[in-house]
């Protein structure tokens, strides 16, 4: 358990848009920051990064707390595991009441299969670099790629000795367990339930998450028996999933969002060289199709893909379809082609790194242009072949959803494909409408729920006379996070604190919604016990439901602009300049709620009640709560017409 010191040190040290900006690429808008939601797939920003109240949220999706808790959201990490990472970011030691477990066995089944993954990382590398097996076979061809021992220590480069069970009998001994080796890939079961090395006699790549812990390996054998595979790769398992995940991302990330740009390359080679070279936005879909997800994942830190192709005419025709889909989620494509024989690992060895880069600036293609190009050159003089690639050019260009981009790219193709650009648009736009009718088939054709059309209260057979008192209370809690440490400044009171007047006004108010219930709890609770909590006590509360409630409630989508008013004139009211009205609006408003409540229920009661005596009681109790609802009533000015 991590000691409180400690997690106060850390707590100080957290800039939270220095924290989310690792994960999303943010831009300041007013006193906060806004990006891309990186829980779900959205084009216009509403995950928003208040600096002040060192919150997120994320409109799109609900979630929101501290730095720890997107940690938590984002990676799946445990409370400690949060604390850890970002103890190590800032460089905080630390100090644990007990002496960790973590490298025996771990409660948590994910973390568990992290460590293992960090174990073998830590095997692989060592005996690369201090065995002579290692050195003589695994280093040497390192060093004869080019590889300089701080790019082989920076990705954790290793090498899996030529032996069946050299890394599994190790492990073992070391206390890890069999179904973690197993789990990870690490290890293979034998039928008759022994394990043994994976990857034997290969140099190993390790892949990292994007918070840099080792998930999975990629290894390469170095012999040239056929019947080999030449890469083996980590199965699919509770960490790894090969679709989300890019290559050299973990160490990319900052300088994509420099240069607003990301290259992006075939293989392992390829990353280590461009990024030794000095250019370090560079990532790998690894040897998979790219996917949606890989694509996602760029598009938290830019919109500028630049694919660096090798010479290959075969493979570049083959993926030409596979990157119409960057195209869809709105990012701006370029495509480089090397000169034949050639891959972006050999090219920068070849030249070096200004010279590569002179390339990459000189052949930059637009994506579409190049596309167009390339199917020309095929189709030659045919005309059918010709229409054919008209055709799927005009596909390509209707993914675009930038229609001025889109409309942009038709000019330059009519040009290119010698077709009147009205033909091309026209081509266009009967595409988009067959989508945009197939998008709507698809809408009609869902099932339609009573949900859909009936209001609430009629798809019950029977009448009720719920009133949702929810929002109210919510409002209480939002007034006890803004405003409850600040002094009472009406009707002469003093040295009096607001939230301990509303604690003290609402001591007779039932809560009903359950999360709403716990915080005025806790609130009072705290306050019994001398403490006036703030913000930040509910915002790092270990309580998930406490957190997520105090954050939507501190956070709002929209504010207005520094020149609101000398643009419009239009003064826009503040609740704080009659704290009075506010909070006892508030309070009341609410018990205003809760009497009308009573008094459904007490109506309710007086239908179906026999005995005289019992009738005569329930109405003395409704007299008296309408009275008491009409004392409530003329406070807040209204009148009731009953």
């Amino acid at each position: 358990m991590i000691t409180k010191p400690t997690i106060d040190r850390i707590m100080e040290a957290i800039d939270i848009v220095e924290v989310v900006g690792e994960f999303v690429q943010l831009k300041k808008r007013g006193a906060n920051y806004v990006g891309l939601s990186p829980f779900s797939n959205e084009r216009t920003p509403s995950f928003t990064v208040s600096p002040a109240k060192g919150i997120f949220k994320d409109f799109s999706s609900g979630k929101g707390g501290s730095a720890v808790t997107f940690l938590m959201e984002l990676e799946k990490f445990t409370y400690p595991e949060a604390l850890k990472w970002l103890a190590k970011k800032y460089g905080i030691e630390v100090e644990e009441t007990v002496e960790s477990s973590e490298n025996k066995e771990e409660e948590n089944h994910r973390e568990s299969l992290m460590i293992v993954s960090g174990y073998a990382a830590k095997f692989f590398h060592e005996s690369l670099l201090e065995t002579e097996e290692g050195q003589n076979i695994g280093l040497s061809y390192f060093k004869e790629r080019g590889f300089s021992n701080e790019t082989i220590k920076k990705f954790e480069l290793g090498y899996s000795p030529d032996q069946w069970e050299a890394f599994t009998g190790k492990a073992l001994k070391e206390g890890y367990q069999q179904q973690f080796l197993e789990e990870t890939g690490l290890s293979v079961k034998r039928d008759n339930g022994t394990l043994y090395d994976r990857y034997r006699g290969r140099v190993m790549f390790p892949i990292h998450s994007f918070t840099g812990r080792v998930i999975a390996f990629g290894g390469r054998t170095l012999k040239t028996d056929k019947n080999v595979p030449k890469y083996v790769n980590s199965p699919e398992s509770e960490i790894y999933h090969k679709s989300n995940i890019l290559y050299g991302l973990y160490f990319a990330k900052k300088a994509i969002r420099d240069e607003d740009n990301c290259y992006l390359v075939e293989g392992y080679a390829d990353v280590l060289s461009v990024h030794q070279a000095g250019i370090e936005n560079v990532v790998a879909s690894s040897g998979t199709s790219l996917t949606v997800e890989q694509i996602r994942l760029i598009g938290r830190f830019t919109k500028n893909v630049t694919i660096l192709y090798d010479g290959d005419a075969a493979g570049i025709k083959a993926s030409l379809r596979g990157l119409d889909m960057i195209l869809e989620e709105g990012l701006n494509v370029k495509v480089v082609l090397f000169p034949d024989g050639h891959d972006p690992d050999s090219y920068v060895r070849l030249v070096g790194t200004s010279a590569f880069k002179s390339h990459i600036d000189k052949n930059r293609k637009d994506f579409i242009l190049y596309k167009t190009d390339i199917l020309l050159k095929e189709a030659g003089n045919d005309p059918i072949r010709r229409a054919d690639v008209i055709r799927e050019i005009v596909e390509s260009i209707a993914k675009i959803p930038d229609s001025i981009k889109a409309s942009v790219f038709i000019k330059e193709c009519s040009h290119i494909l010698e077709i009147d650009e009205r033909a091309l648009l026209s081509e266009l736009n009967k595409m988009r409408l067959t989508k945009a009718k197939k998008d709507s088939q698809q809408q009609a054709n869902r099932q339609i729920e009573p949900s859909d059309y009936l209001p609430p209260e009629e798809l019950s057979l029977e009448p009720t006379v719920k009133k949702d008192d929810s929002n109210q209370e919510r409002e209480i809690i939002r007034l006890l996070l803004l405003y409850g440490n600040k002094m009472i400044d009406w009707d002469g009171i003093a040295n009096t604190y607001i939230g301990p007047f509303m604690i003290a006004e609402l001591g007779d108010v039932e809560f009903d919604h359950p999360v709403s219930k716990k915080f005025v709890e806790l609130y009072a609770k705290e306050v019994e016990n001398g403490i006036l909590p703030e913000e930040q006590f509910f915002i790092h509360f270990p309580d998930k439901e406490i957190v997520d409630i105090s954050v939507t409630l501190l956070a709002t989508k929209y504010t207005l602009s520094e020149n609101w008013y000398e643009m419009h004139k239009i003064l826009v009211p503040d609740e704080q300049m009659n704290m009075k009205a506010t909070i006892l609006g508030a309070i009341f408003h609410l018990k205003k709620q809760k009497v009308g409540k009573i008094l459904d229920g007490l109506r309710g009661e007086l239908q179906k009640v026999e005995n005289e005596a019992d009738t005569e009681i329930l109405l003395t109790q409704y007299m008296h709560m309408k009275k008491v609802e009409k004392s409530i009533s003329d406070y807040l000015g209204s009148v009731i017409l009953k």
